[in-house]
């Protein structure tokens, strides 16, 4: 039996995050790069931008997936296993290609591109192999790393973004309230973790009815496991007088939004409530210098300047804020806005940063733990709008 090499697999209707005028609008800005570069096609193989292109956020397991964008056409490209999802979750076309022979990905992604044309990648995802097989498959005149210009775009992010992001903010503090509520000794961290889980997922459920549900995901640490900010869940059981970290983290159709929080168990000692309290005035100043014009390193040196009074700017551990869009913690990151003391990025209206100060204090010292606050804020014309309503400081969360 003779076999293709790809074909296409079309069934269903297209169910998308956001309307076609969304994506189409960004098909624009990315070819306004191109003809800027002189890119007849761009091969787009990370997740973050296959959904930021066409809405459709792939499962790789292994496998590798891609979405090329010439002048005129969009086209996705995913394995048989998926199917039609992949049509259904994109905006434009797609196209199966199959494994009855090796790299019939590349040969798929060729019928579109054709041979021999200035091809635009991403050079901070296409691994050596793959880049290899790019060459020899396509046969480009030259290439050119896209990668940069797409992650300008997606820092500035449209009104139809910022609507989900708010409705991500919300679903965040959703979970907040569900952890906070079922916080008490004798607990243990996973339990408390799945009680935020399944209230955001309920939530986004309500709220996208039509959505695909993955990734949801809660961080929930007590005593020393809070020492660092991406520490997984344990079974560890809270004790009386414990800090905790709080941390929820709603999916929605690949957006990542954010809620963290700094709460103890039932009581805080002196010096804690000392380190905890300077935090959080780090966190209100930090948010009040959120505004047009000023750069990422700018903040951050004011911040470090507010910690370095008090004695405490040995204990911060990374930066304190980062964009927010398609992201997760296994793609997708922005680094072009952070706030810290190598990024000159000036803020602009229609981004959106977290203001997040975290200070370290080791064990055997007074106030031990880590203490973190974050909040999502857009910014204005004329300043920011923090989106996070869940409260924070020792007057709210002396919990249990």
């Amino acid at each position: 039996m003779e076999r293709p090499q790809h074909y296409r697999f079309h069934q269903g209707d297209k169910v998308l995050p956001f309307a076609d005028a969304e994506y189409e609008a960004r098909l624009e800005g990315l070819r306004k790069s191109m003809a800027a570069q002189g890119i007849d096609a761009c091969v787009l193989t990370s997740m973050h931008n296959v959904a930021y292109y066409s809405g459709f956020l792939y499962c790789a397991f292994g496998r590798p997936y891609a979405q090329v964008v010439t002048m005129t056409d969009t086209v996705t490209f995913s394995a048989g296993i998926d199917a039609a999802q992949p049509w259904r979750r994109c905006y434009g076309d797609n196209i199966t290609y199959t494994d009855w022979q090796r790299n019939n990905y590349w040969r798929a992604i060729l019928s579109v591109t054709g041979p021999g044309k200035v091809i635009g990648f991403e050079g901070d995802h296409l691994s050596i192999a793959q880049m290899t097989l790019l060459t020899e498959f396509l046969a480009p005149s030259a290439t050119v790393d896209i990668a940069p210009a797409t992650m300008q775009q997606r820092m500035h992010k449209s009104p139809a973004e910022i609507d989900l992001i708010r409705a991500g903010a919300a679903t965040a503090d959703v979970g907040g309230y569900a952890v906070r509520d079922a916080i008490k000794p004798g607990v243990r961290e996973i339990d408390v973790a799945m009680a935020g889980r399944d209230a955001m997922e309920l939530e986004i459920a309500r709220r996208y009815p039509d959505a695909e549900y993955r990734d949801t995901w809660v961080w929930f640490q007590s005593g020393i496991n809070t020492d660092g900010a991406h520490n997984p869940v344990t079974a560890r059981a809270l004790e009386r007088g414990d800090i905790l970290s709080l941390n929820t983290f709603p999916m929605i159709s690949g957006y990542y939004t954010a809620l963290e929080r700094t709460l103890f168990v039932e009581e805080v000692d002196a010096a804690s409530l000392d380190v905890w309290q300077a935090n959080v005035a780090a966190h209100e100043f930090g948010m009040s210098l959120l505004k047009p014009g000023v750069s990422c390193a700018e903040v951050t040196e004011q911040i470090n300047a507010f910690f370095a009074e008090r004695d405490l700017l040995k204990y911060r551990t990374f930066g304190y804020g980062h964009s927010f869009g398609v992201l997760s913690h296994y793609y997708g990151r922005e680094a072009g806005l952070e706030l810290r003391e190598d990024i000159d990025t000036v803020l602009e209206p229609g981004m959106v940063i977290s203001m997040e100060p975290m200070l370290t204090i080791p064990e055997g010292q007074p106030g031990a733990g880590g203490y973190r606050e974050h909040d999502i804020l857009i910014i204005t014309e004329d300043g920011n709008e923090n989106i996070t309503g869940f409260p924070y400081g020792p007057e709210h969360n002396v919990v249990g």
